[in-house]
């Protein structure tokens, strides 16, 4: 299970830590086992994809894409802190390319 780790840097809202954290609590009193929190949140991103038809996971997954852009534009807007610009995208920034006519038969 173990064999390729990669790490992952996870943030979530209080709520659901906490929700994942009674589970973990739950599920050690349930199996007498001690069961960690990145043992939950390892099972729980498990059977998620699973389901990969369920709606009800397409409308979080959705849920969840539209308050991120939310948040980026509301950062761009305002400037990020100190009224300085960041750029919140993920993956490279873009460079800017003058368009060149093609030029054919040199």
């Amino acid at each position: 299970m173990l064999a390729n780790k990669t790490r992952v840097l996870l943030i979530l809202p209080g709520d659901v830590l906490g929700q994942a954290r009674v589970l973990a609590g739950k599920a050690t009193a349930a199996l007498m086992l001690p069961v960690s929190l990145q043992i939950v949140l390892r099972a729980l991103i498990e059977e998620g994809l699973k389901r990969d038809g369920d709606r009800g996971l397409l409308a979080n997954v959705e849920g969840q894409a539209l308050a991120v852009r939310r948040l980026r534009t509301q950062a761009r807007r305002a400037g990020g802190p100190a009224g300085e610009r960041r750029n919140l995208q993920t993956g490279s920034p873009r460079k800017r390319r003058e368009r060149r006519p093609n030029r054919r038969g040199k």
